[in-house]
């Protein structure tokens, strides 16, 4: 007799049930044995990147895989709002997006479209042959299936934030999330998201997303922003990445071992 199997708790019930903000990290090597490692380090969440990452669905899906089981919370990050690429990550298994470049209160209905069965949305249904339902093994999953998912979006143009309470008001936009580096980029400031006009454009979206009563999350590896951020009402925050631990570990311990080159002087000759 097959087992039944209950989907887990989504990070939109995490955010719901925490009592404080929830920190995480980006897990962007496409390793499952990196991603299994950051998964038991204490974190809340993880993000899984397939936006900037060498990431497919076969190692999404080796990651979640290898996650799965830790108490932490996991959101995969798609390379782009398409109705297609969603439906497939969905039907992998994953429970929490992270959907990036959203402009607009039309695109956000998009995506929420994307991650639901008709009559309320355009996901194609593939249950009986993916890992979402556990090849049906999770009771009535096609109807329950919306109430499995949660879909953050995220805010990084200027566009977006003009537009951001109404990006709010989505039904079944479940938060909202900044990433100030595209943001700065947006803004004619490119590599500035310290940029005091950058800040105050995330802090902008904070304030909305707690008037619309919705969790608000940013990307902040500075730690004294992150805190500013936390302390402006963020209820999640990314505080690092698995290849930025791994390039700056690395490189102290090659500058606590490995002696600087001596550069000779150079002699000058005049030839004759």
């Amino acid at each position: 007799m097959p087992l039944r199997v209950e989907p887990d708790p989504t990070f939109r019930h995490a955010l719901a049930a925490s009592d404080r903000p929830l920190a995480g990290m980006w897990v962007c090597s496409g390793s499952p044995l990196v991603a299994e490692i950051c998964a038991g380090a204490g974190l809340d969440w993880l993000l899984i990147d397939a936006e900037h990452s060498p990431n497919g669905l076969e190692s999404i899906l080796a990651q979640l895989q290898a996650v799965h089981g830790y108490p932490v919370q996991v959101l995969v990050r798609p390379p782009v709002n398409d109705t297609i690429v969603i439906k497939q990550y969905l039907d992998l298994g994953v429970q929490n997006l992270l959907v990036p470049m959203v402009n607009s209160a039309a695109e956000a209905e998009a995506a929420v479209a994307a991650t639901r069965y008709p009559p309320h949305g355009v996901r194609g249904v593939g249950s009986a042959l993916a890992r979402s339902a556990r090849w049906n093994r999770t009771p009535d999953y096609l109807a329950r299936a919306s109430e499995t998912v949660s879909l953050t979006v995220q805010i990084e143009s200027v566009a977006a934030v003009a537009a951001v309470d109404s990006i709010l008001a989505v039904d079944g936009v479940d938060g909202i999330f900044m990433g100030p580096s595209d943001l700065a980029a947006s803004m004619g400031l490119l590599g500035q998201q310290e940029h005091p006009e950058v800040r105050a454009a995330v802090e902008h979206c904070l304030a909305a997303a707690k008037q619309a009563g919705k969790p608000a999350g940013v990307n902040a590896f500075n730690p004294g922003t992150a805190r500013s951020y936390l302390a402006a009402g963020a209820s999640f925050v990314l505080v690092g990445a698995d290849v930025a631990l791994l390039a700056r570990g690395s490189e102290a311990l090659a500058a606590d071992f490995v002696p600087s080159p001596v550069v000779e002087p150079v002699e000058t000759r005049t030839s004759y």
